[in-house]
């Protein structure tokens, strides 16, 4: 059993009597303490995030203090080590302090010295451990960037709820079309957690058989069903300590939704054809492509599991609506592809990066990392929804030169974007990326209207 974050000091010494004085001294200063006879199977007990210290003899049989600070220093180099030595281990703890003990008390002490050590120590190690934290969010960002590329208002924003929402304990509800990165977006969540060191379990609940569903997710006892000859460990069971990512869960009949909610309730798994409940330290991650509210409402989804899930929601945008994040997303995987494949890197030309802004992408990221490998292995660039676009079909051959051709792709841009709903002037600037002043000018340039979009309110005009 690991050792609780509240235990500020560890005391190990093989003196019963000694050990019970010190422990009362460390009492009454108001220090939490764990006393031990033994420094054996103390390493493993200790996590990196322990925010308390070590004091140790170092004369006792078994694992004496030196190999207990080499072995404690070897998982965590940071954790001050307090050595207790007898007279004749002076010139030892002198070593000790070289090989990285924080300090060391020669005996007879005074109970003053001793507090005086450990309130040192633990005030560095809050120091150290504070320091971590904010290498670890920093580092955390820098991941989030890397992995949800863009820089649009909506990825910014989302970016910032997966950084609060993976330190905590909550389960989440993912929501996004298809294509949109549901999976990337779990992965982040628990790599950024405290959970990051246990399993990340996927499961795509949309393509599992009916007949197999229950067995995959809860497991199985021998002799449970026809077939069932050995036991099965079940996903749910198999990432105990780490994180269950279930997509599509719109696609579970009811009868699993109500073993699902119950798990999530109760933190209890029950296998197939058995009759013990066992404990599970899980995080569910759930995402779904639906309207799980409307799907309540129809009776195909039960509503307290939707209630019970949808304390943590989190909202993928599609694409067509992350404005210029399509470029950048598809220069990215355009560069990852052919590095893969040993390829130039390529370019866009304005007539590409045209068609790139003006298609609706209905198939999301998915879509787009796709079309971006086809560009770096040197195919054409053709998407679906374009070619029975006259205007945009006109932007690689509209005669003129280059400002004219320039032009008439951002009128036909704008006037595209125009088409779509905005309930502002600023929602229309923000899909288009330019301030909105800008876009009242290039309006005016063009001899268009923001009346011309479908929806909208006069508001911020």
């Amino acid at each position: 059993m690991s050792i609780d974050n509240q235990i500020q000091v560890v005391l190990i010494d093989d003196d019963p009597h000694l050990r019970q004085a010190l422990c009362q001294t460390l009492d009454l200063a108001g220090l939490k303490v764990l006393p031990l006879g033994e420094a054996s199977g103390l390493t493993a007990r200790l996590s990196r995030d322990w925010s308390g210290v070590v004091v140790s003899d170092i004369r006792m049989p078994g694992m004496d203090g030196l190999e207990l600070l080499a072995e404690l220093h070897g998982q965590d180099p940071d954790l001050p080590v307090l050595l207790i030595t007898g007279h004749g281990d002076v010139p030892l703890a002198v070593q000790a302090m070289r090989a990285g003990a924080y300090d060391f008390l020669e005996k007879p002490f005074a109970s003053d010295a001793l507090l005086d050590s450990v309130r040192r120590a633990l005030a560095l190690r809050r120091l150290v451990l504070d320091n971590r934290s904010l290498r670890l969010a920093l580092s955390d960002r820098q991941q989030l960037s890397t992995r949800l590329v863009g820089h649009s208002p909506q990825m910014l924003r989302l970016r910032e709820q997966i950084g609060a929402l993976a330190a905590t304990k909550a389960d989440v509800l993912i929501l996004g079309e298809t294509g949109a990165g549901k999976e990337v977006v779990a992965r982040a969540l628990h790599d950024l957690s405290s959970r990051r060191s246990g399993p990340f379990v996927a499961i795509n609940a949309g393509a599992l058989a009916e007949s197999v569903v229950e067995s995959e997710l809860f497991g199985h006892e021998p002799g449970a069903f026809t077939g069932a000859q050995k036991r099965r460990i079940g996903k749910f069971e198999f990432a105990n300590g780490g994180t269950l990512f279930l997509d599509e869960i719109e696609s579970m009949s009811l009868d699993v939704q109500v073993k699902l909610l119950r798990l999530l309730q109760e933190r209890v798994v029950e296998r197939l054809g058995g009759n013990q409940l066992i404990a599970l330290d899980i995080r569910i991650i759930a995402a779904t492509k639906e309207d799980l509210r409307q799907a309540a409402d129809q009776g195909r989804f039960r509503a307290d599991l939707y209630y019970r899930l949808n304390v943590a929601p989190l909202r993928i945008p599609p694409l067509r609506e992350r404005g210029e994040d399509a470029l950048m997303l598809f220069q990215h995987f355009a560069d990852e592809a052919s590095s893969r494949h040993g390829l130039p890197l390529h370019e866009l030309q304005p007539g590409q990066r045209a068609l790139l802004l003006r298609h609706s992408w209905p198939g999301n990221v998915r879509e787009l990392q796709n079309a971006a490998e086809r560009f770096a292995l040197g195919l054409e660039l053709a998407l679906d929804s374009t070619l029975d676009n006259p205007s945009a079909s006109a932007l690689t051959s509209t005669p003129g030169g280059l400002s004219e051709q320039v032009e008439q792709f951002e009128k036909s841009l704008i006037a595209a974007e125009l088409t779509r709903p905005h309930s502002s002037m600023r929602s229309l600037a923000e899909a288009l990326g330019v301030p909105r002043k800008t876009l009242h000018d290039k309006l005016r340039k063009h001899g268009l209207n923001f009346a011309d979009s479908t929806s909208h309110s006069a508001d911020d005009e």
